[in-house]
């Protein structure tokens, strides 16, 4: 059984009952000039659009610290209102609902964290050890690579005195001895990333407890009744559809990523379950998400196992994983009402790697999936939705 549907949005008491005569009900009609607007179903001029995109990027790249807590928020409860909806379609009170909700999360943060905390500073601590042993089979399956690489150094040095050589050589090892602030830069890093996911957290609980009281707060504010529709349809339409897309592609990724830990502690590579984990986790990213995971993939692999070969197998495992999940599962599950133009989901994963770095990254496409429904339901920008459409 499905929930039933969401409450109707009060949409005030500000409409007069019998609308006053218009004094110009009569008056001639004088045809707008070329270039003017004078009704919402008319396009935007580019120019002005030109100047509200550059003054909504500027705030979003300065106001960075405030709005991205916000918006990571916002698609965390968005993927999670589904199962508050169903908690009360079996009579649970909203605040009780997303009250154990939030709880359940917790939980699933804290169990992730403790199965990657050790494994993942383990890698840490052994990266360069990691590095170094791959550099090595990488020389041995590739000595032709690696001969070449001896060549380009040899060209580059040629004409240097061994005074020059000696001098260089000092540079680079004073270069490594003064090089000492990595360990403060991680820590630093670490309080900033706690403090920012103890915020999201909490925004995360209030937007799930408070429902639809924000949304029938931004109605009242509407001055006219048409304004208050449009409102009530663009944003019900926009929760809906981020609500299914990210509920849906976070299933996706938890399978994905179970299949692949399963594929991988199969074919016996350590720490099985932090890679699907990783794997989960990156496959937010399009693009870019599955070619890390199988680089990566790649090379765990040649460092576990002495033959190619059989190095090889675990980004195949992967590779196919992700040939079943983005040509079959999600187009079925999400179907062509999420399918958006690929130039302009790249375009958008770009862009807001820039903005907002690896949280960008992830919210490249449920934003473009957002803008896309308000462009099509706003009539001076309907265009921008055709670019951005399949």
């Amino acid at each position: 059984m499905t929930p039933p549907s969401t409450p109707p949005v009060d949409l005030g008491n500000d409409t007069p009952p019998v609308e006053a005569p218009d004094p110009l009900a009569n008056a001639p009609v004088v045809e707008a000039a070329p270039g003017e607007t004078d009704g919402t179903g008319e396009k935007m001029h580019p120019g002005l659009l030109f100047l509200i995109l550059l003054g909504t990027v500027a705030f979003l790249y300065f106001a960075r610290p405030v709005v991205l807590p916000v918006v990571l928020a916002w698609m965390a409860a968005m993927a999670l209102r589904p199962l508050v909806r169903w908690l009360n379609y079996l009579h649970f009170p909203t605040p009780l609902s997303a009250l154990i909700v939030f709880c359940v999360l917790l939980a699933a943060l804290s169990v992730a964290f403790m199965q990657l905390e050790r494994p993942a500073a383990r890698w840490m601590n052994e990266a360069p050890q990691h590095m170094t042993e791959l550099r090595q089979r990488v020389q041995r399956l590739f000595p032709r690579a690696m001969h070449l690489s001896q060549a380009t150094e040899a060209v580059s040095d040629l004409g240097a005195t061994d005074a020059e050589k000696k001098a260089e050589a000092k540079k680079t090892q004073v270069v490594e001895l003064k090089d000492q602030r990595g360990t403060n830069s991680i820590l630093n890093w670490t309080g900033t990333f706690l403090a920012g996911l103890g915020e999201v957290l909490v925004l995360v609980y209030l937007l799930l407890a408070s429902g639809d009281r924000f949304l029938q707060k931004i109605v009242r504010v509407m001055p006219t009744l048409s304004g208050k529709r449009q409102a009530v349809e663009i944003s019900r339409e926009i929760q809906q559809s981020i609500s299914k897309y990210l509920f849906s592609i976070s299933l996706i990724n938890a399978v994905v990523g179970l299949a692949v830990a399963l594929g991988l502690g199969f074919l016996g590579v350590p720490n099985a379950g932090m890679w699907g984990m990783v794997a989960a986790f990156v496959n937010f990213v399009p693009y870019f998400g599955p070619i890390c995971v199988f680089i990566l993939l790649a090379a765990v692999g040649l460092l576990t196992f002495d033959s190619p070969s059989q190095g090889m197998l675990a980004p195949v495992w992967y590779l196919m994983i992700h040939l079943v999940e983005s040509n079959f599962v999600t187009p079925i599950l999400l179907g062509r009402r999420f399918t958006l133009n690929p130039v302009a989901i790249f375009i958008s994963l770009i862009f807001w790697m820039w903005l907002w770095g690896i949280p960008g990254a992830l919210l490249a496409v449920p934003i473009l999936v957002s803008a896309k429904i308000a462009f099509d339901r706003i009539p001076a920008i309907s265009y921008l939705g055709e670019l951005i459409g399949s």
